[in-house]
């Protein structure tokens, strides 16, 4: 894996580990895309070193993980009611009917 990023103005591609970010005009490219990578003729390919074997993630990368969890849970709502299509209101399930999945029972009385 490996991170492609584009220096215009010097009409070079540079190709380096993965970015720790996101990045604009960065795009992340597997094994394979990196390693077959061309550029328009009068362009220049800077590659650079590649770590050996992927780094282990560390406490702030899983910190990172968890909050970017935690944040889209608390969008999800409002996300969803954003997104959502006014529909027509199901009617409501008989004992023992299907619904999806699942089935409505009834407690007895």
């Amino acid at each position: 894996m490996a991170t492609l990023t584009y220096v215009y103005a010097d009409s070079t591609a540079v190709l380096g580990p993965l970015a720790t970010y996101a990045e604009p005009h960065a795009y992340d490219l597997c094994s394979q895309h990196a390693g077959s990578l061309t550029v328009p003729r009068g362009w220049e390919v800077l590659r650079l070193a590649m770590p050996a074997t992927r780094p282990e993630p560390g406490p702030d990368d899983l910190l990172a993980l968890a909050n970017a969890v935690r944040e889209a849970a608390s969008a999800a709502p409002e996300t969803a009611a954003r997104h959502s299509h006014p529909q027509i209101e199901p009617p409501a399930a008989a004992e023992g009917t299907r619904r999806a999945h699942l089935r409505v029972l009834r407690e007895p009385s």
